[in-house]
């Protein structure tokens, strides 16, 4: 039996003329800050590249974004509006290509020794699109939209920590934590959370003003978004196009058929059924990237039948992830055991025996909830991963074996993370890898959370996740983190039958350093980072 995150062959591929990789020194300096092992090195591709070159309008077609899309950074939900939003704005921390934690508006940080308290220094001559500095003030603004009882944000888990932040000096914040966080900086990366210039004390989060490297031009939900270039950048090493066209193509086949055509430079979210056209292409080159993404089916756990944990158990036991590895993804990935901690984190447990397929466990579980032939409805839409539809009606397939009746709600791609997710009681998702494995846990799991789509409330985790947050000893630490992934395993509302990996296809012209392995198109930053290596 193949044990969860197995890297297949497939795993961290590049099909191009040549590969370059960051040296094993350099990433293990600060693979310990990023939460990450030393195996991880082996999933961040790479290609040798000549030179950047400015110029150019670039054309990326995403396969995601609906017409309820906005500016307002805490609505992000999905990688359409998450890289229109780093090619505009800038955060005060990056999470580099190489998983390392780089400064960005903030030049340097330091914490004090119980990791309570956080001064950061802020880079000077960085100026926003209207012409404003960047001052203390916007960061302390920024941070602020996010929090407070009243906030919308999906940050807000994020920044709640913080009990209060000031602007010591123009170029200094201070930020004090409820508690110590040795992780704190690698969250301020988080696509949430841009600085934006603020007035009065507050910010305008839909104006799409920012300190990034491009600057707006035209914004249409759902469809088209036009930047140009900021000539103000405060950077020389990003934002090498003249401007970048956003384009949302939901549907996988009309955003092959733009790439194969000229229509579009690159894409994400390749099919995997036809991804041999595109492999077969000399003027294309495909990328696979393994970085803890993770493909969920998340249940309500507060209400019925999915606030029945051996109902949760069931489901779990009645999907085939051997078949849907092979079948869906292509081998493009690894088994998922329901909980998102991939090998790639520090604090993987290894010893957690792996979920498999077991339709009599599923009936016996059924039995003792008194549920037998349980009918349920399962949402689902290509907009959540590509093959998600694919996905559901295998596991309806699988789960009738186990005397598990699921009917797969085709629902529309349009509006699906507005209308759909956290709104139906079952229904598809994904989540990117996160740097460290708090992160990682507390966004989609903590009780309380603006993201956490099971709805679920674990005593016991949610304490371990505060102890372990804080905790400094690495014996301990490890410890919290191994049982905070046998109950989400065990009791938690999420299936996760596979780890995807990124798997997306560009134009041979398109020049680009090591591909990032944090989130989709280099860590969102596709943009700012890549280049035309001809005209």
């Amino acid at each position: 039996m193949q044990r969860e995150g197995n890297v297949s062959s497939k795993s961290c591929s590049f099909r191009s003329a040549g590969t370059g990789a960051i040296t094993r020194r350099s990433f293990l300096s600060t693979a310990a800050a990023a939460g990450l092992s030393a195996a991880a090195v082996s999933l961040l591709p790479g290609r040798a590249a000549a030179e950047p070159r400015k110029g150019g309008h670039f054309k990326l077609g995403i396969g995601s974004g609906a017409t309820t899309d906005s500016l307002d950074p805490g609505t992000y939900a999905d990688n359409y509006m998450q890289s229109v939003g780093h090619s505009l704005h800038g955060f005060l921390t990056e999470v580099t290509n190489t998983g390392d934690l780089a400064a960005e508006l903030a030049e340097s940080w330091e914490p004090s020794d119980d990791a309570k308290v956080w001064v950061f220094r802020l880079r000077k001559g960085v100026e926003f699109h209207n012409g404003k500095d960047l001052r203390a003030e916007d960061v302390v603004a920024s941070i602020n939209y996010h929090r407070g009882e009243k906030s919308t944000s999906a940050a807000k888990s994020i920044v709640d920590p913080i009990v209060d932040i000031r602007a010591d000096d123009q170029h200094t914040v201070v930020m004090t934590l409820e508690g110590g966080n040795a992780d704190f900086p690698f969250l301020l990366s988080d696509y949430h959370l841009p600085i934006m210039p603020s007035k009065d004390g507050s910010v305008d989060p839909t104006s799409g003003v920012g300190c990034g490297a491009y600057v707006l031009e035209t914004f249409q939900p759902g469809v088209r978004t036009l930047v140009k270039k900021n000539p103000n950048y405060w950077r020389s090493d990003r934002g090498w196009f003249e401007s970048v066209e956003f384009l949302a193509i939901a549907d996988v086949a009309a955003r092959t058929t733009a790439l194969m055509t000229g229509q579009i430079h690159a894409m994400n979210r390749c099919d995997l059924k036809t991804i041999d056209l595109l492999e077969r292409s000399p003027n294309h080159r495909i990328y696979s990237v393994n970085g803890g993404q993770h493909y969920s089916m998340p249940m309500n756990t507060t209400v019925a039948p999915f606030d029945n944990n051996d109902v949760r158990l069931a489901l779990k036991l009645a999907i085939d992830r051997e078949m849907l590895l092979k079948t869906v993804l292509r081998g493009y990935g690894a088994l998922g055991n329901d909980n998102p901690i991939s090998p790639g984190y520090r604090y993987f447990d290894a010893e957690l025996e792996q979920r498999v397929y077991d339709p009599e466990r599923a009936k016996f579980h059924l039995k003792k909830a008194g549920m037998e032939g349980l009918k349920v409805n399962l949402s689902a839409a290509n907009t959540a991963f590509a093959g998600a539809v694919d996905a559901a009606i295998l596991y309806k397939e699988n789960a009738a074996r186990a005397g598990i009746d699921i009917n797969v709600v085709r629902e529309p791609d349009d509006g699906y993370w507005e209308n759909v997710w956290m709104k139906k009681p079952w229904c598809v998702s994904y989540w990117g890898g996160k740097p460290t494995a708090d992160w990682a846990l507390t966004l989609p799991y903590a009780a309380g959370g603006s993201w956490n789509e099971t709805f679920w409330n674990n005593e016991r985790f949610n304490a371990l996740l505060v102890a372990a947050r804080a905790e400094l000893d690495e014996a301990k630490r490890r410890e919290m983190y191994a049982e905070m992934q046998r109950l989400l395993r065990d009791d938690g509302g999420a299936v996760i039958p596979v780890f995807a990996n990124y798997v997306g296809a560009m134009s041979s012209k398109i020049g680009h350093d090591a591909i990032a392995s944090n989130w989709d198109l280099d860590g969102l930053r596709a943009a700012e980072r890549w280049w035309f290596e001809e005209a």
